[in-house]
């Protein structure tokens, strides 16, 4: 009897809560794979195979890159361009809900038109440019692919578009502006300079032409 007493005394009571789970974190991009290509690779003792991904990040923010690579599988493959298109992002400096002006932007085969639109029209535009454009965080724009297919080219022809409003590319406009106002500056000091010497110039050759005419009329 005591044995059977301590081994019931020995057990602790089940609480309701006591396993909480652990919250899942949010990741910092969205994601989309937009093309799976199977790859075959002849060695010499066969075939191998690989899969090929495509992947667009962004955080609907401003923030947006495309990814490709290659993996036994499509886990591998999906890491590796995810990873890849991490190092490619891009940064939009753009406020509001769509883009400053037009742009035609063409790269290799694929070709690109993106054009402003009003409030509320929402995003008018298919295939990767969409996925593209909403995981930059553009939220009214018209978009149109006018040449190749592939669904690679169409997604980083829509990148190198969006480029020209990213915060490198202002940047760099701001920086050339101000050294072109520079050189427009320095111009104008030189021609100033160029001027005053060519006025020197002159006054020293009328001086010059009066002292003859004097030691001329002088000598007669």
């Amino acid at each position: 009897m005591n044995k059977k007493e301590d081994s019931t005394t020995t057990k602790t009571p089940f609480k309701k809560g006591s396993f909480k789970r652990k919250k899942r974190e949010k990741p910092e991009f969205d994601q989309k794979v937009i093309d799976v290509a199977r790859v075959t690779r002849v060695v010499k003792g066969g075939k191998r195979f690989s899969f090929r991904t495509v992947v667009i990040i962004g955080d609907k923010k401003g923030k947006v890159g495309v990814g490709v690579s290659k993996g036994k599988d499509m886990r591998i493959a999906t890491e590796k361009s995810y990873a890849d298109a991490k190092k490619n992002l891009i940064t939009l400096s753009f406020s509001g809900n769509t883009i400053p002006y037009r742009v035609d932007q063409k790269l290799g085969s694929a070709k690109i038109l993106l054009k402003p639109a009003v409030k509320g029209n929402g995003i008018v535009a298919g295939g990767a440019v969409r996925t593209v454009v909403s995981l930059a965080g553009v939220k009214d724009i018209s978009a149109k692919m006018l040449g190749s297919k592939s669904k690679l080219n169409n997604a980083r022809a829509t990148i190198e578009a969006l480029k020209q409003f990213s915060v490198k590319k202002t940047r760099e406009i701001i920086l050339e502006s101000e050294e072109k106002s520079k050189r427009e500056a320095e111009q104008v000091k030189n021609t100033g300079k160029e001027e005053k010497n060519i006025k020197k110039t002159d006054e020293t050759k009328e001086v010059k032409k009066k002292d003859d005419v004097k030691k001329t009329e002088k000598e007669k």
